[in-house]
């Protein structure tokens, strides 16, 4: 599948510390796959291109550690992670329950009228998409652009918070889980179907479809991590490649 758009990884805003930019804008080759898994990410490197000591980039690496994006290894430096199965199960469990509750609060917000033309108006554009196979990044794309509008809507801070949070993690193995034609057909009748029971106000079943959702991305992710396909599924990885 081809790199992911540049344009899924908000863009940091200038009321971030430097770090925190700093942090962003490698997230972002990271998540596109400019910087691919395992590979090394130099201090000096980093700070030279952006014209800064290493000290904010140091704290920048962290940051990405703390997200999942990379891990710090004494004398080795900072290394982008690489996929798996362990970190997709986890990650996407979390994300089932806490995308059920979300859904389930919204369908159930008597304010929800006011975010149902942007959202059905995405899902408008999800279908357009699962329709032409060469259309899977917009695709995903578009997925992340509602997950935001969702979440954006949200009464619950709190849980606004955890799900902001788990957003990098999560987009690497959401390009997995839908990196198929067919699996884009599927998910496109599950957020359809969800537009329903929202307008509906039927928050039981707006939860269960957002489970089911995630549960289906993350079955083909592992089913494709699982099959070896990664070579030709995640970014950055060159074709006849791991």
């Amino acid at each position: 599948m081809p790199s992911t758009p540049a344009s899924l990884v908000p863009r940091a805003p200038l009321t971030l510390s430097l770090a925190e930019q700093i942090a962003a804008r490698l997230s972002e080759r990271i998540v596109t796959g400019i910087y691919a898994p395992g590979r090394r990410i130099m201090e000096q490197a980093v700070a030279e291109e952006f014209v800064v000591s290493r000290g904010p980039v140091r704290e920048a690496l962290r940051l990405l550690e703390k997200d999942g994006l990379v891990t710090i290894l004494p004398r080795r430096g900072a290394l982008v992670t690489n996929l798996s199965i362990g970190e997709v199960e986890e990650i996407f469990d979390i994300r089932a329950m806490l995308n059920g509750l979300r859904d389930r609060l919204i369908a159930e917000d008597a304010e929800r009228e006011h975010m149902l033309p942007a959202l059905e108006a995405e899902v408008a554009n999800l279908a357009r998409c699962a329709r032409d196979p060469a259309l899977g990044d917009e695709y995903v794309e578009t997925v992340s652009r509602i997950d935001r509008l969702l979440t954006g809507a949200l009464g619950n801070r709190r849980l606004k918070t955890i799900l902001d949070s788990l957003m990098l993690q999560t987009l690497r193995y959401r390009q997995l889980g839908l990196s198929t034609p067919a699996r884009r057909k599927q998910s496109v009748q599950s957020w359809q179907k969800l537009v329903k029971v929202i307008r509906e106000g039927n928050g039981e079943e707006a939860e269960r479809i957002a489970r089911a959702r995630v549960t289906a991305s993350r079955d083909a992710a592992i089913e494709l991590l699982r099959r070896g396909t990664r070579k030709t599924a995640v970014p950055g990885k060159p074709s006849g490649s791991d």
